[in-house]
């Protein structure tokens, strides 16, 4: 596939910046966990906080276009790939402040929620259960107000440490202006970068925590396909499941070559192996298009589509950020 043209990344000041850590022409794919993409231009690993922060700030510095990526969960990359640099966050440090009154965690934004929310359970602090079936970082969790089983981050985030363009800032909860499954910061796309983050918690029975996380894993496992996925594709509509419409739109087990809206949950759309970004942006079309011509409801994306999607796949629910530098959600 031949890749869009674009304004060339300044290779040389690259170079020059970040040595031998500047990954070039770097596959995106196991970097995501729907397991496909195309090429990242140029590509940079952050082992801590403090990595990330001085990454990004040269590259602000630079002004070169760039994206911090998490997990890798709730996006899909195009096949053409992005003509940025793409920031790993692999900050995963956690500090569980079990004698703290009232108690909290600290984790730095590249740390996995599940892992979280497990480490705070054995100290015996509740409040964040929900947290242990999420697939992301808390840096996406924090942007984009991820949430399951009636918890989310609107509700348990203390503050959050701000890196943007002219420096550092907390801010408290309030300051994100979370609404359901979006925050300040996704729906304006600032330029700015979650470093870390503060989550309230409470005392309580470390067991009672235990076994309502292995209810809660119970649950996903007889709910949710196994298999690469990007986790929930569309958002719900008030009153209604995204799911729900589109089985009742008869497109379970629809399917574009190893690409596959599943049979078990049908707002998750599956790879099988070897899906292309454009199979799977086939299946989104289609659903959008079956849902609002037989319900009259327009599904929004909950998934981000990145890199270009000239071919039909972008919508105004996803992939406006396409083409907006420096996105710095970390999901």
């Amino acid at each position: 596939m031949s890749r869009p043209t674009a304004p060339s990344l300044p290779l040389e000041a690259l170079r020059a910046a970040f040595g031998s850590a500047l990954q070039e022409q770097a596959s995106l794919a196991g970097y995501t966990t729907a397991r496909a993409g195309g090429l990242a231009d140029a590509l940079l690993i952050a082992k801590s906080a403090g990595e990330l922060e001085q990454i990004v700030s040269r590259l602000w510095e630079l002004e070169v276009p760039f994206r911090v990526i998490g997990a890798g969960s709730n996006i899909l990359v195009s096949d053409s790939g992005l003509r940025e640099v793409v920031v790993i966050n692999r900050a995963k440090s956690i500090q569980v402040e079990a004698e703290n009154d009232p108690p909290s965690v600290w984790a730095e934004s590249g740390a996995h929620i599940g892992t979280i929310a497990r480490q705070a359970a054995l100290k015996g602090l509740v409040g964040f259960e929900w947290g242990a079936t999420v697939p992301g970082t808390l840096g996406g969790a924090v942007y984009g107000n991820a949430g399951a089983f009636g918890g989310d981050m609107a509700n348990c985030l203390i503050m959050a440490e701000i890196l943007h363009p002219h420096g550092k800032e907390i801010w408290p909860v309030d300051r994100f202006e979370y609404e359901y499954r979006s925050s300040i910061l996704k729906r304006e796309r600032m330029p700015a970068v979650i470093l870390s983050a503060r989550i309230a918690l409470e005392r309580g029975d470390p067991e009672a925590a235990q076994e309502k996380m292995s209810s809660f894993a119970a649950r996903r496992r007889s709910t949710q396909p196994p298999g690469a996925s990007m986790g929930s594709m569309f958002k719900n509509p008030p009153g209604d499941y995204a799911g729900r419409l589109i089985e009742a739109a008869g497109l379970k087990g629809v399917r574009f070559g190893d690409a596959e809206i599943s049979p078990i949950h049908a707002n998750f759309f599956i790879n099988h192996g070897n899906a292309t970004s454009a199979e799977i942006g086939q299946l989104i079309r289609t659903a959008r298009e079956a849902v609002a011509r037989q319900f009259g409801i327009e599904l929004e994306l909950e998934v981000e589509l990145l890199g270009n999607w000239s071919t039909g796949e972008n919508s105004e629910n996803g992939c406006a950020a396409a083409r907006n530098i420096n996105r710095t959600g970390d999901k």
